[in-house]
């Protein structure tokens, strides 16, 4: 049996988000200890606040505060917390309607066991010690056996109010490619690039997916494409990424290797990004033990016709 490839991989990115009015003062309310909703033209009140009226679609902007405590409507248990949740123990995930609401809102309960807890569960919020203007404001909820709390009638105008947040997007998984995938990784260590024919349109895919995505029918007939080959079409890039040993502004590029029928992406460096084109013929350039091209460079050959690589553009 052939050995069977994986790799752990984690895709990872700050998202930056401005606020809306209504938004934004949801939040800014959380800060300050205040959860508001938004009145509908029905009398609803949604918590979360929405900007537009899910059923209507008309703009939301009367908001509303409502109280922090509320009623468990369900729930699920969660055993093994994982990295960033908002508890280290085991908790509940819960749809909280809070007095005043007519809409749940989803966030961690704590509760000592999944027997402690039930749908009609009386809770109250709990606040984080240090708040900045995030869901995270709310710590957590927890069962509560006093009275509902009564809201103050807050406005929503609040002092320094955020305009928008930062949400860590990350996403942790391995990653097994499949028997196509695991030849053209094998032949990229031989500095080859195989892709597989399809036996209908007779399109060389590169990389192969084992299957033809336009006649989806399995490929199998392996096929040695390039080194060379065309830049179809490219981008320069000028945000500095993370983690990324890459002086800006650099071009990634679309690139048809010879005898593909479909193009692949690499960075395209030994030449101006201001002098990288389409059509431009370019060739991969290793490094010592890469499993995979660090970067492509001209080959100083005359650039490619158009009509030659219009179909993979």
């Amino acid at each position: 049996m052939p050995e069977v490839l994986k790799a752990p991989l984690v895709v990872e990115f700050p998202f930056t988000r401005s606020l809306g009015p209504v938004q934004s003062a949801f939040l800014t309310g959380l800060r300050e200890r205040v959860v508001l909703g938004v009145r509908t033209t029905d009398g609803r009140t949604l918590v979360p606040p929405v900007e537009y009226d899910p059923v209507t679609a008309e703009e939301l902007r009367d908001l509303a505060e409502v109280a922090p405590t509320g009623t468990v409507t369900t729930w699920a248990w969660n055993h093994e917390p994982r990295r960033g949740q908002p508890l280290d123990t085991p908790f509940a995930w819960a749809l909280v309607r809070l007095d005043g609401a007519d809409t749940a809102l989803l966030h961690a309960l704590d509760a000592p066991g999944p027997d402690a807890v039930r749908t009609g569960l009386r809770v109250r919020v709990r606040w984080a010690e240090e708040r900045t203007g995030a869901i995270t404001d709310i710590a957590c909820f927890e069962p509560y056996d006093g009275d509902p709390a009564q809201p103050g009638g807050h406005s929503g105008q609040f002092e320094n109010m955020v305009t928008g947040i930062v949400a860590h997007a990350r996403l942790d998984y391995t990653y097994t490619p499949g028997r196509a995938q695991s030849a053209y990784i094998n032949a990229l260590a031989e500095r080859r690039n195989v892709g597989e024919r399809c036996p209908s349109c007779r399109k060389v895919y590169v990389p192969p997916r084992g299957a033809c995505p336009t006649c989806g029918v399995a490929t199998s007939e392996q096929v040695e494409v390039g080194p060379h080959g065309t830049v179809t079409t490219f981008c320069i890039v000028n945000i500095k990424a993370k983690n990324l040993d890459i002086e800006v502004p650099y071009v990634y590029a679309h690139i048809a290797l010879d005898g593909a029928g479909l193009a692949l992406h690499g960075r395209i460096a030994g030449i101006p990004y201001d002098q990288v084109r389409m059509g431009l013929r370019v060739e991969p350039v290793w490094t010592e033990g890469s499993r995979f091209p660090d970067h492509y460079r001209p080959t100083g050959e005359p650039d490619a016709d158009y009509d030659t690589y219009r179909e993979l553009l």
